[in-house]
């Protein structure tokens, strides 16, 4: 039996007192860690020549500061510690070269803290939940987290447009067989479709919901740049934006969680080219037609539902030439983007995704069989 772990969202929704200490909260977690970013910083410029020195250094905890600033002693302890824990992963990176040096956060990054459940400090309780500091909560849990399932930590953030809401961790035991394959499908990244699939060439038909609502998300930015900054109906109009944008990012992700799991559910392996989009967008100019598709939400959340059934998400290389080649007789040859059909001398004429993802099918197909 492995240990698997699930997160579950849900609204908050905490009285006025509780939303000063949750801002409270949010204040002294960025605090301290820019506070102990500041000095690591120190130490790295002094010593960074010094590979054996910078390993001996012991590093300044949230503790530390208690001393000088008490007000730190208001909040939850665990909170703080996170935030320590987030900048030696964030260090950590850096000198393994997978992230640039850690930057200060400031009051424009997604406000949000992390605790931790201990010794029973985290419970659900009939529509409310016990958190450290803040005690009983209001929140609409609209889906039950089973009994068996162990609390492990809990994320409070807040959104642009000021609602609550917290992503409960949870850890559980489960034994995941791999299963036999018999069904796969090959997906082919669509601009204007989110995929074509292998199976009848049809497209997922993604909505477009940012381009939906990009007309009256200039009109309500055009209000707002108006406005004198900071000034009360400032305010009022900056949430009238972020709830337009918060609507579409929800309006996304729902369509992917849907389209991800009926996937998941249908086929036994998926197989996609593994791409990288924010090269796609700036080298073609593709630009927001990229994001809008959120093609690496919607990967991330077929990897991880596909995993829960025991199932493989197959990722062929991006140089793999899909669209190059000739699905029915191998031949390769140059297609320019502007050509929708695929025309071959062996008499293959197909929608030149169509053919694509058939050729992703069948390379997913030959990664699975030599694995």
């Amino acid at each position: 039996m492995a240990k698997q772990n699930k997160a579950y969202k849900f609204r908050l929704y905490p009285t006025d007192e509780q939303i000063k200490l949750i801002h409270q909260t949010f204040g002294c977690v960025r605090f301290v860690y820019n506070k102990m970013l500041a000095e690591r910083k120190e130490t790295y410029e002094n010593l960074k020549h010094d590979k054996e020195a910078l390993k001996k250094v012991k590093h300044p905890t949230p503790a530390k500061y208690k001393k000088e600033f008490a007000w730190l002693k208001e909040v939850d302890s665990l909170a703080l510690a996170n935030a320590q824990r987030n900048l030696d992963k964030a260090y950590q990176a850096f000198f393994k070269g997978h992230a640039k040096f850690p930057k200060f956060k400031c009051k424009r990054h997604k406000q949000s803290y992390t605790t931790n459940e201990v010794n029973g400090n985290i419970q659900l309780m009939d529509g409310h939940i016990k958190l450290p500091k803040l005690k009983m909560v209001k929140f609409k849990q609209h889906r039950d987290i089973p009994p068996e399932y162990k609390i492990k930590s809990c994320t409070i953030s807040m959104t642009s447009s000021g609602k609550y809401y917290i992503s409960i961790l949870t850890e559980y035991e489960k034994e995941i067989k791999s299963k036999e394959i018999h069904h796969v499908i090959g997906l082919d990244f669509a601009m204007n479709g989110l995929f074509v699939e292998s199976e009848t060439g049809k497209k997922a038909n993604y909505p477009r919901f940012y381009h939906q609502m990009l007309e009256k998300l200039a009109k309500e930015q055009r209000r707002l740049s108006r406005k004198k900054k900071d000034s009360s109906n400032w305010h009022k109009q900056r949430i009238q934006v972020a709830k337009i944008q918060e609507k579409v990012a929800n309006q996304r992700k729902n369509f992917l969680h849907h389209k991800s799991k009926e996937l998941a559910s249908t086929f036994d392996a998926v197989v996609i080219e593994d791409l990288d989009m924010k090269g796609m967008s700036q080298a073609l100019r593709f630009g927001k037609n990229v994001t809008d598709n959120g093609w690496g939400m919607f990967t991330s959340f077929l990897q991880y539902k596909l995993k829960e059934q025991g199932k493989p998400l197959v990722k062929i290389g991006k140089w793999f030439p899909s669209t190059k080649t000739c699905s029915s007789c191998g031949s390769v040859r140059e297609i320019p983007l502007s050509e929708r059909i695929y025309q071959c001398s062996c008499g293959l004429n197909l929608d030149r995704d169509y053919n694509a993802a058939l050729n992703i099918k069948k390379e997913g197909i030959r990664l699975l069989v030599t694995a």
